[in-house]
């Protein structure tokens, strides 16, 4: 029996196929907007590059959410760490939050690289997912720390620059669709897209060189009816 559409197409003249085919694309791999318009047009299917904006607006968010939703509970050691971003020809700092097994628990555009920021960035976290961690780790910016004992967290906080590795490299992403995307236009466009982008690398955050390939088979497939899911179809064959 064929699965029934979600009402969220409604009134859109490409079916849901092809809709998450798109989205699915466009923010699991660095393709351009362009790019992924070509990808579609090599499997005959008709579509401008900004109508795929679009729907990557739309239909990204509506994803992210629901992926979210579904999310397991976060584990208990957290990375945070920051990295500069030129926006419009002026310095930005995103703020990111991973925990041990690398899965991204939030991320945060700010201007300012100070204790305020870093309180900013706590205190959404705690918000969202209504736990604190047992272990912060992060590196040598005292910043974490003032903003941890001014929010009274008794927690074990680790600074070290080598035990960071795993926020650091959840960065590279972001660095690539930064080049891609020739730098984000402003903070609210990079706060938008990588709040979508996230929760969806994180629905096919498999650690392949963790699994054996029977076992990453089985998790890929798992990603995939999930994403099925979450989308109310399958991917485009």
């Amino acid at each position: 029996m064929k699965k029934p559409h979600s009402s969220l197409y409604a009134r859109h003249r490409f079916p849901a196929e092809v809709i998450s085919l798109a989205v699915w694309l466009y923010f699991r791999f660095p393709l351009s907007l362009r790019m992924v318009e070509e990808m579609l047009a090599a499997r005959g299917i008709m579509v401008s590059h900004e109508t795929v904006r679009r729907w990557a607006e739309k239909f990204g968010r509506e994803f992210a959410n629901r992926i979210r939703r579904r999310a397991l509970r976060p584990g208990d050691r957290w990375h945070l760490d920051e990295v500069v971003i030129t926006i419009a020809g002026k310095r930005h700092w995103l703020w990111r939050a991973v925990d041990q097994d690398g899965f991204v628990l939030d991320v945060l555009v700010q201007s300012r690289r100070d204790r305020k920021a870093a309180k900013r960035l706590l205190r959404k976290l705690l918000k969202k997912h209504a736990m604190a961690p047992r272990c912060m780790i992060t590196d040598k910016l005292g910043s974490y720390n003032a903003a941890r004992r001014e929010m009274g967290l008794a927690i074990e906080h680790r600074q070290h620059k080598g035990l960071n590795n795993r926020v650091e490299n959840s960065h590279q992403p972001t660095r690539r669709r930064e080049r891609q995307m020739k730098r984000f236009k402003s903070a609210r466009q990079a706060q938008r897209f990588l709040s979508i982008h996230d929760p969806i690398s994180n629905l096919f955050h498999l650690r392949r060189h963790q699994l054996k390939a029977a076992n990453y088979r089985k998790a890929r497939r798992a990603a995939f009816e999930a994403w099925a899911d979450i989308t109310s179809e399958a991917l485009a064959s």
